[in-house]
């Protein structure tokens, strides 16, 4: 007994494609949304909205997308349907001069076998409102010049040395308790108005 299926019943390939091409453009027969736009306002709750192709796309801008949207801004809009939409990403900027990486919570950046490393052009700023905190074995700062601003510090270490040219030290008052003092000078010169 043979059976025969005919070319009508069984779909084609081609037409299988096109189904599938139609599905994913906006407003297909699938409801899959996936379109370029440009960032057009920003509203509260994290809404963006975005012009593509004459229409309006409202969407919420997705945990992968770090780079954070600006107005202007080419990006990439994705969702199974027009009420669930996402922005994952930012494809060009209006303002290639400026980005920033934002997220809601606390981040990270770690690697787990090599170095982290992070460069700028012309300055680095590491700002933290409540705090900056520091941990390592071993701490090293170069630079040509340095400004130190602190309006009280504490030291707690073992040993501490100074390698330097010239120091000047000016302030009211100065006190120094050691167990042992040891002082060697080619020359020196001291005077005391009051109490020595």
């Amino acid at each position: 007994m043979n059976i025969e299926s005919s070319s009508a019943d069984t779909p084609s390939r081609a037409g299988m494609h096109r189904e599938t091409i139609a599905a994913a453009r906006p407003g297909g027969a699938g409801g899959v949304v996936n379109a370029l736009g440009i960032v057009t306002a920003i509203l509260p709750g994290g809404i963006h909205s975005v012009a593509s192709e004459g229409r309006v796309l409202r969407c919420q801008r997705a945990v992968s997308c770090l780079l954070r949207p600006e107005l202007g801004d080419t990006v990439l809009v994705t969702g199974p349907d027009d009420q669930r939409l996402y922005l994952t990403a930012v494809a060009e900027q209006a303002d290639a001069s400026t980005a920033r990486i934002d997220v809601t919570g606390d981040l990270t950046l770690a690697s787990e076998r090599g170095a982290v490393r992070v460069k700028g052009a012309t300055q680095l700023h590491l700002e933290g409102r409540e705090g900056l905190d520091m941990q390592t074995a071993h701490l090293r700062i170069g630079a040509q010049a340095a400004d130190c601003q602190i309006g009280r510090m504490s030291y707690q270490g073992e040993e501490a040395r100074a390698t330097v040219v010239n120091i000047r030290i000016i302030g009211r008052v100065y006190e120094a308790i050691v167990d042992r003092l040891g002082h060697l000078s080619k020359s020196a010169f001291r005077m005391t108005e009051g109490l020595d």
